[in-house]
């Protein structure tokens, strides 16, 4: 396993019993049958390429790690019709992806959009859980009331770039300029313009400017692109689920408050506007049992900008709530 090389891994493919194709990583340690199971779920705009720093430290502490294109993404299905994405069909997916494995239990740890599916899972599907760990985007629970993304982007002005990714306009002119944009996303928080505000970020893909400062070199950044070939249909649907999400949830009565014991890590950069501390602390309402951890001047990108730290605390984290694999799984 070499974060510089993709091919490194341990790439598979399976159809799930929800009629759904997957590619995904399944990286497993010398003695897999002590280990226990990390789901890594990736965010916008990601693939399972985000957690590869992750995979190696965590593998060779004995534990076995999967991690999805997740549905749209990468070598995984893409289906045209926004429906398919969402949060209850992602984490049918997921459950049927667990079983496709063997595996009964797992942690699952999310990223940004893996965050936010990752703590749906517990609710749609809480006996599959062993712990949750949410990065960059902490738990919030489903809401009594629909608010709709334009609704959302005028109380909370930072999140106004989701208007654009909603429209139309927003697919084929992402897809059309996928160097810049992912350049303009995958940054470090030190940068001083902004585009998250309504209208900002349509400016920025249109403009199509090659900025400085990406987190990403030319290797990676070219691994993602053509990771993206097939358009930016499948990666947008996420943010075109809203009232669907709220349709299902509510359909549901799902549950506020995830399951009384489990263990949750949040996990997030001081630096990373889309996670204020107040959102944060919001969290610790619903969640019995929370672990915070705040990584100082750090940004949206946690397991790019500090990898060594991200896979240090998660592995001290599971040893803390007793989640460490047999010593004999070690590499």
């Amino acid at each position: 396993m070499d974060a510089a090389d993709p091919e490194s891994f341990n790439h598979c493919r399976g159809k799930l019993s929800t009629g759904r194709n997957y590619h995904y990583i399944d990286q497993r340690p010398r003695n897999d049958n002590f280990a226990p199971t990390l789901l890594c779920l990736h965010g916008f705009p990601d693939l399972w390429y985000g957690w590869r720093y992750q995979i190696h430290p965590w593998v060779a502490h004995g534990y076995r790690v999967v991690v999805p294109d997740m549905l749209g993404y990468g070598k995984t299905d893409m289906p045209l019709e926004p429906c398919a994405y969402s949060t209850k069909r992602l984490c049918d997916d997921l459950a049927a992806l667990l079983d496709l494995l063997g595996v009964r239990k797992a942690v699952v740890i999310g990223h940004d959009w893996g965050s936010f599916t990752a703590g749906r899972f517990a609710l749609w599907h809480p006996d599959r859980l062993l712990a949750l760990a949410i990065l960059s985007v902490p738990y919030t629970p489903p809401s009594r009331h629909h608010m709709s993304v334009h609704d959302m982007a005028q109380r909370y002005p930072a999140f106004g770039y989701q208007v654009y990714l909603t429209s139309d306009d927003s697919t084929a002119e992402i897809g059309a300029n996928l160097s810049s944009f992912f350049r303009l996303l995958f940054r470090k928080p030190d940068w001083n313009s902004s585009w998250a505000r309504t209208g900002e970020l349509q400016q920025f893909v249109l403009n199509g400017c090659e900025l400085d400062g990406c987190i990403l070199n030319d290797k990676e950044l070219s691994y993602y692109i053509s990771n993206y070939q097939r358009g930016m249909t499948g990666p947008l649907s996420y943010y075109r689920t809203t009232k669907l999400r709220f349709q299902e949830e509510k359909a549901s009565s799902l549950p506020s408050n995830l399951r009384a014991d489990l263990p949750v890590l949040c996990l997030f950069g001081t630096g990373d506007a889309t996670c204020p501390p107040v959102a944060v602390r919001n969290s610790k309402k619903f969640i019995d049992q929370l672990k915070v951890v705040p990584l100082s001047g750090v940004g949206h990108w946690v397991m790019l900008e500090a990898p060594q730290a991200v896979s240090e605390v998660i592995l001290q984290w599971l040893e803390s709530i007793h989640l460490s694999p047999s010593p004999t799984a070690r590499l």
